[in-house]
Formats: C-alpha cells, structure tokens, sequence
C-alpha cells in the first residue's frame, strides 16, 4: 500500500521557495600604534593578506594617517584567522599590532 500522492507530486503548481542568505561580511582592521614599524606593517600586509607592495604601502599610509587601516573583507571564519595570523606574526616580532574585525 502506497501513502504518496501522486496529484501532489505532479502538480507543477507546487513550488518551494528557498531563500539562501549570503553570509554576512567582516572587515579586517589593522590600528595604529606607537611602536610597530611602518615596514613591519607593509610585510604583514603582504604575507597576510595578499597584497601587493604597492596596495600594502597604500593600506600602511591609512593605519600611520588615519589611525586604522581596511586590510581586506572576509567571511567570519576566515576574518578571524586573518586577525590571528596577525596577532601572532606581531607577537614573534616584539610589536603590539592591534588587529580586529568588524561585520560590515
């Protein structure tokens, strides 16, 4: 005995509706600070996030400058390893580099 309905299962009129909801953003932020070398920075810049000297150099003027610097935009769990890898580079290095992230 079969308890499916065959009308239900033909019938084109039936639809699902999914919603897939992106994943929020987050933006990683390097501060400012008294002590961290300009060219500690650009390094990290282009270990840790991939970018060019060029682009790097351009990101280091925003943190010196500005005080904060965008390093990139990410998904949560990989925001978060940024800013890790970030903590810890800076750590082995004697500086205090403040990074951190924030939903966008």
């Amino acid at each position: 005995m079969s308890f499916h309905n065959s009308k239900t299962e033909n019938d084109s009129s039936v639809k699902t509706h999914e919603t897939i909801k992106e994943p929020p953003m987050y933006k990683v932020l390097l501060h400012n600070d008294n002590y961290t070398t300009m060219e500690f920075v650009v390094e990290v810049l282009i270990t840790v996030f991939r970018k060019t000297p060029e682009s790097a150099t351009q990101v280091m003027l925003n943190v010196h400058k500005l005080g904060i610097g965008v390093c990139g935009t990410y998904s949560y769990e990989l925001a978060e390893t940024k800013v890790d890898s970030v903590h810890l580079l800076a750590g082995e290095h004697g500086f205090p580099l403040k990074c951190s992230m924030e939903k966008e």
